[in-house]
């Protein structure tokens, strides 16, 4: 390789928070031209070395050359300048504004020293077609779902025009169409010299897609190997140890009913839903982008109204659209998003895990704090949750972590119905493991799980029946023996092909399947 082909190096990067060595003598370097992906498990020091190049974090030790030169980044106009763009995992977009305001916020066209929105919505409608993405460039933000939220990140550092562009977790929330979409995108990036620094958990990604790896483990550059190393070794590399079994499903005997939904229906988002969670129990929710899952989850926890049917917990019927009772009745839900609905982020680890139980742990007007510390710490050690100390603020964990946290808080308020929305999305393999050998443990003392995920191989390894959802119905049942990923797609289309034909619609789109 010649000097002229390298876009970015880092030498030595060293970067410390109280308590943390969250990089320590760090190399890495990037080609043009090329997908370099960086790999390790949340906490390795992914996140933080990004943040170095976006500006957003300054480096304690080491260097950054751009160009073969030498580079200060003190801000994200620094990066800018340089020709480096981040398209980050948790969006950096302002709700309130238009889809073409958030992609040229801060560059917008003017004329006559007025902003030219007739341009700056033709320049976004181009871009947002360039990705594939059915959505009107005068669209609030507000209004979009987390998969266009993510391709309108996309659009947005496409309107850079960026020389270094950063991919952290872009995948993470699309479906397979739009994924194949994306690595389109990136691979014409590539094939016009822009080097890309792609993080990803899906591991079939990156021989699809990569050209080179660095793999990173507890803060330090461990091995820099092909992206067509086996992915057994990848692993091996990121967690210090084999995983023998990624879908390590126990099915313990099931006992009865605990949550039981009639008829549940929502007009224009969901009809005539019923199922039963039995004890002991991992009942997956399978389905297309849109089918309505997420939507009868919520309806169930009573954070959603409905129009006619019912949810009950042990045989009693729960008042509709009420998140006190359906909680006091023993139901918890782990949303999709978890940091904007699962999580106070600038709040301790000890203060998140003890949301739920706030209530009940006050008494006279004053919380018992020695109570809930030691509950916190309980749970915490349970869950292995990898933090300095119950202070440490929450947004400051990986996303394993968080995700431990989130669950956490239900396990502490002794909730005996769990409905996980994607409870893995974003979280590495060795975390992913952790996740469910925590369903197996739930499960075997009695708990029931109601499990929504868009990655097929998760549904079909942890669930013991599996209901697809097309349409806002369910369109058919599944026992885990017959349950393969062609006979739940094929439930999933079969209600819908004909009406999205007749609708032009973008919702007919399989959830991931790896």
């Amino acid at each position: 390789m010649s000097n002229q082909d390298e876009l970015l190096r880092i030498e030595g990067i060293r970067k410390t928070f109280p308590g943390v060595v969250a990089l320590d003598s760090v190399d890495f370097d990037l080609r043009r031209g090329e997908v370099h992906v960086l790999l390790g498990e949340n906490g390795a020091g992914k996140s933080t070395l990004i943040k170095m190049l976006s500006g957003a974090y300054r480096p304690d030790s080491g260097r950054v050359l751009v160009d073969g030169e030498e580079v200060r980044i003190h801000g994200a106009q620094d990066a800018e300048r340089l020709g480096i763009a981040t398209i980050y995992q948790e969006f950096n977009l302002v709700p309130d504004l238009t889809v073409a305001e958030n992609i040229f916020l801060g560059r917008q066209p003017r004329r006559f020293g007025m902003i030219d929105r007739k341009t700056m919505e033709s320049a976004a409608d181009e871009l947002l077609k360039r990705v594939g993405v059915q959505v009107s460039p005068r669209a609030k933000v507000r209004e979009l779902g987390i998969a266009r939220l993510q391709m309108v990140e996309i659009a947005k550092a496409l309107s850079l025009d960026a020389r270094v562009l950063i991919m952290d977790e872009p995948t993470a929330v699309l479906t397979s169409e739009e994924v194949d979409r994306l690595f389109a995108i990136v691979r014409q990036l590539r094939e016009d010299g822009v080097g890309v620094v792609f993080i990803t958990h899906h591991l079939e990604e990156i021989a699809a897609l990569g050209d080179r790896v660095t793999v990173l483990r507890d803060g330090r550059s461990i091995d820099q190997v092909p992206a067509s190393t086996p992915e057994d070794e990848l692993v091996r590399l990121m967690v210090g140890r084999s995983i023998d079994q990624q879908y390590p499903r126990e099915r313990p005997d099931t006992g009865g009913a605990l949550l039981t939904v009639e008829g549940l229906t929502r007009d224009g988002v969901f009809h005539d839903i019923s199922f039963e969670v039995r004890a002991g129990e991992v009942v997956g929710l399978a389905g297309l982008v849109g089918a309505g899952r997420t939507e009868v989850a919520r309806a169930v926890f009573g954070a959603d109204p409905y129009d006619a049917g019912s949810v009950g917990v042990h045989g009693k019927r729960l008042p509709r659209h009420d998140v006190n009772a359906a909680m006091g009745a023993g139901i918890g839900l782990v949303p999709e998003d978890r940091k904007g609905q699962g999580l106070v982020l600038d709040a301790s680890v000890q203060e998140n895990l003890g949301l739920v139980t706030l209530r009940s742990a006050t008494r006279s007007g004053l919380v018992d704090l020695k109570g809930q510390r030691v509950a916190a710490a309980r749970i915490a050690e349970q869950l292995g949750v990898r933090m300095a100390g119950l202070g440490q603020h929450v947004r400051t964990l990986s996303g394993g972590n968080q995700q431990k946290v989130v669950i956490g808080k239900w396990l502490l308020a002794e909730t005996k119905v769990l409905i996980l929305d994607e409870p893995t999305r974003g979280i590495d393999v060795g975390a992913k493991v952790e996740i469910y050998q925590l369903i197996n443990e739930l499960t075997a003392s009695g708990h029931a799980v109601l499990m929504i995920s868009s990655d097929l191989p998760e549904v079909l390894g942890m669930s013991d029946r599996v209901l697809v959802m097309a349409q806002g119905r369910i369109a058919g049942e599944l026992a885990a023996d017959d349950a393969t990923q062609d006979a739940v797609m094929a439930l999933a289309v079969s209600s819908v092909s004909s009406t999205a034909v007749q609708n032009g619609s973008t919702e007919g789109k399989a959830s991931r399947g790896h």
